[in-house]
């Protein structure tokens, strides 16, 4: 989750901004130097801007698991809809009940232990919770997993974590069947989309899958078990109530891997349940336990989604309404339609693409309480627009799949938008450092490093990646070029491995995008750096249009008026659309490595 400032006076200081040699990662996804042991910590100058409320520390220690949380609140909130998916509901009794089920059966019918690696490989459907709180609750370790894998990268994955058993829905079973000779798993769960929707639409909605729309390529895996079978044997057992403690591992949550093989962020019960608890120490006196409705239309399998509004919304009560699909547009607007929700998150794309959608307007948005924008830079055009829209601000947050994720967040009472990733949160410090781990001063751009109880142990058998980012005593580089104000507030300037060398000059993608971004024919827009043989390198811009009658001139002017020399896109192209990660990310470095392609021919 990040964000980028303007700060254009500190631009300049070149020796702060240099890249590590390798050292970048994609999003949320770091490997660069281990940093110096830190001299002494940074003044919290941030807490005198905390909203009222909001303490200066959390204490992880009140929960002692994931597992404890899951309990109290299914306890608590046994009556109310936990997760709502396709027109369906879950309460927090059905939630309790059916991973029971799910954990009895790990457990006692396939033999599963605490801490065996357990996958998910599904988008957002109610079989989700269910599987992640089964897994949760016998103490075993959730591996989650991008459905859109190829076999190569789920081969690796899968064996990397060591994972014994998969739970994964059929439309991607065939990519499962391709990789299974390669790897040690024996126990295969699969689901249909329409399993846990009530009867007969669970029936229709499968038909109209498998059959009608053809979205289940051909597979075969014997020894295969139905999650429906698992349920109905899962209840003839009892589930045996594990201990699970804090150093117990959660999760094992794999990075990107853009910058070599895939590592596995080890994420124990203390990172998490130190995570909610700072999120829910932020979101304060905003949201009301049991009242509270947030979509989700990021995937939970991604590490802002299963925090923000998978764990820490269970905490309070609140219900997800579950989008399984948020690329149709049109759709999901529809779905918008149906629910009075009080919170959203997502990424800037997908903000973006909800304003571009008829009929997103006419919502009725006033129970909105909270937009939370994270995943990638939240741009100044689009929070301007979703104001007016809405009425409420996009508030940004930033974090890292390393820190489980939350490390920044702006105060949800933010007037406008201020172009600052926001506030340490409580019991996080921060330091911006050199590229020779050297602590700057406030104003200054360099690095930024963390350190708080949310702070993953490390990667997952890398103890050498591992200590290319984690010092001796708990601090995190991130890989992100920032600077922190004399208030406390954190501007992201960019990530090291986007940044753009122009006659020995660093451009930043982010802030040459947000200023195109400004220009009213603008939909969408990406900056990269191609070679050049004057300049080493120069911007080139990537623009899908808003008004089908804008001009390579006009953009060009526009960038002359509000750009400096070096900073001002030398090449621009229009696309009808930029590729984009399975969570709406725009990915520069596939229109990077596309240009490097066409240089080198």
């Amino acid at each position: 989750m990040m964000r980028k400032g303007r700060c254009d006076s500190t631009l300049n200081r070149e020796h702060a901004c240099l890249p590590h040699p390798g050292g970048c990662y994609t999003l949320l996804f770091l490997s660069v130097l281990v940093p110096k042991v830190h001299e002494g910590p940074m003044e919290k100058i941030w807490l005198k801007e905390y909203p009222q409320g909001v303490p200066a520390e959390i204490n992880p220690d009140e929960y002692a698991s994931l597992k404890a949380i899951l309990e109290d609140s299914c306890r608590q909130y046994a009556a109310l809809p936990a997760y709502s998916n396709l027109g369906a509901s879950l309460s927090y009794a059905d939630l309790d009940r059916l991973s029971r089920r799910f954990g009895a059966w790990l457990q006692k019918v396939v033999g599963l232990k605490k801490g065996d690696r357990v996958a998910i490989m599904m988008p957002n459907l109610l079989q989700y919770p269910v599987a992640l709180f089964g897994i949760l609750r016998c103490g075993m370790v959730a591996v989650n997993v991008n459905p859109l894998y190829t076999a190569r990268e789920l081969e690796h994955q899968l064996q990397d974590s060591g994972t014994r058993a998969i739970v994964i829905v059929e439309n991607f079973a065939a990519t499962l069947q391709e990789a299974l000779p390669h790897v040690d798993v024996k126990i295969i769960v699969t689901t249909q989309i329409g399993d846990l929707l009530p009867f007969p639409k669970c029936t229709l909605v499968n038909f109209v899958v498998k059959r009608v729309k053809k979205m289940v390529p051909a597979w075969r895996i014997p020894g295969a078990v139905s999650f429906r079978a698992a349920l109905v044997q899962g209840a003839q057992h009892k589930l045996d109530d594990v201990a699970v403690g804090h150093e117990d591992i959660a999760f094992l949550q794999y990075t990107g891997g853009t910058t070599g093989v895939a590592k596995g962020a080890e994420l124990t019960h203390r990172n998490m349940v130190a995570n909610v608890l700072q999120a829910s120490a932020w979101l304060g006196s905003h949201l009301e336990a049991g009242k509270e409705i947030v979509i989700t239309a990021l995937p939970l399998y991604h590490i802002f989604s299963l925090t923000a509004n998978c764990l820490t919304f269970m905490k309070i009560g609140g219900h997800n309404v579950l989008i399984t699909n948020p690329r149709d547009m049109p759709g999901f607007v529809k779905e918008l339609a149906k629910v009075k929700f009080t919170g959203i998150t997502g990424v800037n794309t997908l903000f973006n693409g909800l304003l571009h959608t008829p009929g997103f307007e006419r919502l009725d948005f006033s129970a909105l309480k909270i937009s939370l924008g994270g995943g990638m830079a939240v741009q100044r055009a689009v929070a301007a627009k979703w104001k007016q829209v809405t009425g409420m601000p996009l508030v940004e947050a930033y974090g890292l799949t390393e820190t489980a994720p939350a490390a920044c967040i702006n105060p949800l009472d933010l007037k406008d938008y201020n172009g600052s990733i926001g506030l340490p949160i409580p019991s996080t410090e921060i330091s911006i450092r050199d590229d020779d781990g050297n602590e700057l001063k406030v104003g200054e751009v360099g690095e930024l490093c963390f350190k708080g109880p949310q702070v993953m142990r490390g990667y997952w058998n890398r103890p050498d990646e591992t200590a290319k980012v984690l010092s001796a005593d708990g601090w995190l580089r991130t890989g992100d070029v920032g600077r922190i104000d004399a208030r406390g507030y954190v501007y992201i300037v960019d990530r090291k491995k986007d940044m753009i060398l122009v006659s020995g000059f660093n451009v930043y993608p982010n802030e040459v995008e947000d200023v195109m971004m400004m220009h009213p024919g603008v939909r969408e827009v990406a900056a990269v750096g191609v070679s050049d043989e004057h300049s080493g390198e120069v911007v080139k811009l990537f623009v899908v249009k808003k008004d089908p009658a804008l001009t390579v001139e006009a953009l060009k002017d526009w960038a002359h008026q509000e750009l400096t020399g070096y900073k001002r896109p030398k090449y621009i192209e229009f696309r009808d659309e930029l590729p984009k990660s399975n969570v709406g990310k725009i990915l520069r470095r596939e229109l990077r490595d596309a240009e490097l392609k066409k240089q080198q021919h």
